[in-house]
């Protein structure tokens, strides 16, 4: 991979990852902001679902932080957009789609049909 396509996925994860970071911070605000005082309890139930839901994405969004922050390691190691298992190139279209990836289409195939079979 060329040193300017390494350069637009840098640029690209560490957007990212101060966008979600961003993120991150405003739900901690806005849950340490909030009133509890609610007399009724149908209000205070939407009020624990809405802060679940908001939970399971802060979640999912800091595994996703720690791979954007594994990707720039391998950027700085120079194994970014090598595969892990087969150590071939992974396709730029594939990074393009998913920066992240650690494994080519090939290799994620076969692991998610292995992962189904059980």
């Amino acid at each position: 991979m060329d040193k300017t396509n390494l350069e637009d996925f840098k640029k690209l994860l560490e957007d990212q990852l101060e966008q979600l970071l961003q993120e991150a911070g405003k739900t901690v605000s806005e849950m340490t902001d909030e009133n509890g005082n609610f007399p009724d309890p149908t209000d205070r139930a939407s009020l624990e679902s809405d802060r679940n839901f908001e939970l399971r994405i802060r979640d999912r969004e800091r595994r996703l932080i720690m791979k954007i922050r594994a990707a720039l390691a391998r950027i700085e190691k120079g194994t970014f957009g090598v595969c892990e298992a087969c150590e071939e190139s992974i396709g730029i279209g594939r990074l393009r789609a998913r920066p992240v990836t650690e494994l080519c289409i090939d290799c994620k195939t076969e692991q998610e049909r292995k992962e189904k079979i059980g």
